[in-house]
């Protein structure tokens, strides 16, 4: 018999197994490229098409120019400095505002996955925070379990693209772009998808912009999808 847990959250009932089978809530978070990506285009056709659509719940919050701690609530610098005032007053509120928006869509409801599907990284490469940048993901997915009472959870990275490859503008640039593609690997329950033409530039050799172009987005959505279906179907 397949094994259900069971997951309060707020008050709504939801229930995973990871499996293919049942409904599926996808989550959808980032900066300026995921505000700027519309699900209904690619992503939610391709799930939809995929689970059913009486089965996916699909809910996006974003914001342009955010670094990651906007979303994880315990953040900190590598230097390790105090962090307060208007500061202080930014972490995790991003998050904060996800979860809201999750509990409105998903109050009542059970699932039997929960993907996490994440386009961000510009501004914490713009900053030079790449030595805090997997620990404050992970930290992210962390808030995540504990918010909807799971013991896993299913995540797919959009890497950021060759906007920068030479570190000129963006000192992080290559690095978050690395750290990005080690955090997937390195979890079973991980994916990644290259962004690296989505910006009008020759992949791989940079030459396009910061933010992606109309079919950029479109591939986006078709490619966070490709990567979401399989982590949900080999478990």
């Amino acid at each position: 018999m397949k094994k259900i847990l069971t997951l309060l959250f707020f008050s709504g009932l939801l229930s995973s197994s990871l499996s293919a089978e049942g409904k599926h809530l996808f989550i959808l978070s980032g900066q300026s490229n995921m505000a700027a990506l519309d699900p209904s285009l690619t992503f939610t056709p391709a799930v939809e098409e995929a689970f059913g659509k009486e089965n996916v719940t699909v809910v996006k919050n974003a914001q342009s120019g955010a670094p990651i701690r906007c979303w994880c609530h315990d953040y900190e610098f590598p230097d390790k400095r105090e962090i307060k005032g208007k500061e202080a007053d930014r972490l995790g509120k991003k998050y904060d505002d996800l979860i809201a928006a999750v509990k409105s869509a998903t109050e009542g409801k059970r699932y039997d996955s929960v993907t996490f599907v994440w386009m961000q990284g510009e501004r914490d490469a713009r900053e030079g925070l790449s030595e805090v940048y997997a620990r404050s993901f992970n930290g992210i997915l962390e808030q995540l379990k504990a918010d909807l009472n799971l013991s896993e959870i299913n995540f797919v990275l959009g890497r950021i693209s060759d906007f920068d490859m030479e570190n000129a503008k963006y000192p992080h640039w290559t690095k978050i772009r690395d750290i990005q593609v080690e955090i997937a690997e390195a979890d079973p329950r991980g994916a990644w998808v290259d962004t690296d033409e989505m910006n009008g530039g020759k992949p791989g050799q940079g030459g396009g912009g910061l933010h992606y172009n109309k079919a950029g987005y479109k591939e986006l959505g078709k490619r966070f999808a490709e990567e979401a279906i399989a982590l949900i179907r080999k478990k």
